[in-house]
């Protein structure tokens, strides 16, 4: 029963990165926080609802914060994103991040591109800008938090359902 308490933690926590990250472009760093306790604490109690121990989650912290580290540093994407990513970490353990990255990267290829499509930009256009990310009302026009969020909740319901619970 614990396990699936935690469950909705991460789940109901996952959907406020989104919402958040799709309707203001911003993800607090309170919610940040809260995500990262939550991990911790269900990796400590042993009722991570993705099998994830406490070593584990310290593990896959570490994997997420240095692995997109890089993106920050090159200005390619922004810091609640990296941070995010180090929170999955903690809830799913390093072995999940490889698989959350290729997915959020295709639906946010893919965002980018509708969005193109819709304001007729070219990539040419976009090049002579000189800006990594288009922008929309003054912010970076994919919410990649969103889309990094989005793989590990389908994959928490998939396994849910798995599992009987």
């Amino acid at each position: 029963m614990q396990r699936l308490f935690f469950a909705g933690i991460f789940l109901v926590w996952a959907s406020f990165v989104g919402i958040g990250d799709v309707r203001f472009r911003r993800i607090q760093n309170s919610l940040v926080f809260a995500g990262l306790i939550g991990a911790f604490v269900c990796g400590a109690v042993n009722e991570n609802p993705f099998g994830t121990s406490i070593t584990q989650a310290l593990i896959g912290a570490s994997v997420g914060l240095i692995g997109f580290s890089p993106f920050f540093v090159l200005r390619l994407m922004g810091a609640a994103d990296v941070k995010v990513f180090a929170v999955l970490g903690a809830w799913c353990g390093g072995q999940a991040l490889l698989w959350f990255w290729v997915v959020a990267s295709i639906a946010a290829g893919l965002h980018a591109l509708w969005l193109m499509l819709l304001s007729r930009t070219s990539i040419a256009a976009l090049c002579r800008r000189g800006t990594p990310a288009m922008a929309l009302g003054g912010r970076r026009a994919t919410p990649y938090g969103a889309f990094l969020v989005l793989p590990a909740a389908v994959w928490l319901l998939h396994l849910m359902f798995a599992r009987g619970v």
